[in-house]
């Protein structure tokens, strides 16, 4: 393989890892705010599933942290990029609504399910 070619295979999965780790925040967010909604639906003490809230919370800054670290992989890849004249590399996909499907279908199924963990 030629360094452009490695270079571009980084560079996909490190576009494959932060498009992970922002739908992996946005599915612990979908949690966390659910939860409580699912506590009062339920008409539960306050007391009831803290724990699981506070986890869950936990759990989204863990994430953010893991989104910042991979932000600063990014700029560190970029820049070594650049060094190597392979700018092209160093922008990448910018996740213009042109260039993903719309989400819309999996917003229905994950309302889908809260409709379903709150009726059954």
């Amino acid at each position: 393989m030629t360094r452009r070619q490695i270079g571009r295979s980084v560079a996909e999965q490190l576009f494959a890892a932060e498009s992970a780790i922002d739908d992996a925040l946005a599915e612990a967010g979908a949690l966390a705010s659910l939860l409580p909604r699912a506590r009062q639906d339920a008409r539960l003490s306050a007391v009831a599933g803290h724990e699981a809230v506070a986890a869950t919370a936990a759990g989204l800054g863990a994430l953010t942290e893991a989104r910042g670290q991979l932000v600063k992989a990014h700029l560190a890849l970029a820049a070594l990029a650049a060094q190597l004249g392979m700018n092209d590399l160093a922008v990448g996909p910018l996740d213009k609504p042109a260039d993903r499907p719309p989400r819309k279908a999996r917003l229905a199924l994950i309302h889908s399910r809260r409709q379903s963990a709150l009726t059954g």
